[in-house]
C-alpha cells in the first residue's frame, strides 16, 4: 500500500492532467460525476487529513500567529491586485474583468489545505489560514470589490459560515478526536489516504470541467492565460513572502498555495447573484476552479520533492 500511494504521490500531476483532459474533451464520460458531490469529496479528504494531525499542531499555529496573520494579510492584497491588473493589461471587457476581480476578492478555497496536505507543507496552518480568511470574507470581499470596481457585491454571511464549518472544521475535528482515541489503529490507515485524496482531486476536476467544458472551450485563449497568470504570480508571490519572513519549508509551501487557490466557487457564486446581466462573468470563476486543481495537483507533486525542515 505505501508503494501505491508513493506512485499515486509522483505521478499525481499527470493522473490529474489526464482526468482534466478527458473531462473537457469528452465530458458525457465524467457528466456522471455531480458538482454537487464536491463537498462531500472535500469533507473526505479533510477527516484523512485530520486522522494524520494532532491538536498540538494548530497550538502552534495560534501561539505563533505571525504566519498566519502574514498569510492572510497576502491573500486580500495581492490576489485583488493581481487580478485587476491583469484585466486592465489584457484589456478584458466589463464582464470579464468583474468575474476576474472577484476570484481575486474571495479567500482561499479549501481545496489549498488538501494541496498543502499533499505538498506535505504546514497542514494546521494552511486550516487556519483558510478558517480566518473566510470569516474575513464577508467584509473584506465585498469592500475590495467595490475598491476596484466602484460596485459592491453581498456575500451570504451564514451561507459562507456553515460551509467552512461543514467542510472544514468539523472533518478534521472528527479525524483529530479518532487519531487520539485510536492512535494504534489510524497509523496504518494513514498508509491509503494519498490514493484516497487523490481520486478525490480525481473526481473534483472531472465534475468541474466536463461541467463546464463549454464554458472553458468558448472563452478563448487570453482568459485562460489570465486565469494561469493570477494563479502562478499567487503562488510564487506566496512562496517568495515565506522567503522574506524566513519562514520553514513546510510553512512556506502552506503559504505559497493558500495565496495562489482561491474560493472560486464562491466567486462564481456571486458573480451570478450579483451581477445577473453579466453571464460571462461566470466563466473566470468556472476557468480557475479547474486550473487551480491542476496547477495545485502539479505543485503538489514539486513541493513533495523539496526537503521539509521542522515547524
Amino acid at each position: 500500500m505505501k508503494r501505491i500511494g508513493d506512485f499515486v504521490g509522483k505521478f499525481m500531476a499527470w493522473i490529474v492532467l489526464g482526468i482534466a483532459a478527458l473531462a473537457l474533451f469528452l465530458p458525457r464520460t465524467c457528466l456522471w460525476i455531480q458538482t454537487g458531490w464536491i463537498n462531500y469529496l472535500l469533507m473526505i479528504v479533510m477527516f484523512g487529513m485530520g486522522l494524520t494531525m494532532k491538536i498540538s499542531d494548530f497550538a502552534v499555529v495560534f501561539s505563533k500567529p505571525r504566519d498566519v496573520t502574514v498569510g492572510c494579510l497576502a491573500q486580500f492584497i495581492i490576489m485583488p491586485f493581481l487580478a485587476f491588473a491583469l484585466g486592465k493589461i489584457f484589456g478584458l471587457n466589463d464582464e470579464l474583468l468583474v468575474g476576474v476581480v472577484l476570484v481575486g476578492t474571495c479567500p482561499g478555497g479549501t481545496s489549498s489545505n488538501v494541496i498543502t496536505y499533499l505538498s506535505k507543507g504546514d497542514t494546521a496552518l494552511s486550516v487556519g489560514m483558510t478558517s480566518i480568511n473566510t470569516l474575513l470574507a464577508p467584509l473584506l470581499t465585498p469592500a475590495l470589490t467595490y475598491l476596484y470596481l466602484r460596485t459592491s457585491v453581498s456575500v451570504d454571511v451564514k451561507s459562507m459560515f456553515i460551509s467552512i464549518i461543514q467542510v472544514v472544521i468539523v472533518p478534521i475535528g472528527l479525524g483529530l478526536l479518532i487519531n487520539k482515541l485510536f492512535e494504534k489503529y489510524t497509523q496504518k490507515i494513514i498508509l491509503v489516504l494519498p490514493v484516497i485524496s487523490v481520486a478525490a482531486i480525481c473526481l473534483i476536476v472531472a465534475a468541474v470541467v466536463s461541467h463546464n467544458s463549454e464554458k472553458i472551450m468558448s472563452v478563448g485563449l487570453i482568459i485562460l492565460i489570465i486565469v494561469i497568470l493570477h494563479n502562478l504570480l499567487g503562488y510564487i508571490c506566496g512562496y517568495l513572502i515565506g522567503i522574506i519572513f524566513k519562514m520553514s519549508i513546510p510553512r512556506k509551501k502552506a503559504v505559497s498555495i493558500e495565496i495562489g487557490m482561491q474560493n472560486s466557487g464562491l466567486a462564481t457564486s456571486l458573480a451570478s447573484s450579483a451581477f445577473p446581466d453579466m453571464s460571462m462573468a461566470t466563466v473566470p470563476g468556472a476557468v480557475f476552479s479547474v486550473w487551480h486543481n491542476i496547477s495545485g495537483a502539479i505543485l503538489a507533486g514539486i513541493y513533495r520533492k523539496m526537503a521539509c525542515q521542522d515547524k
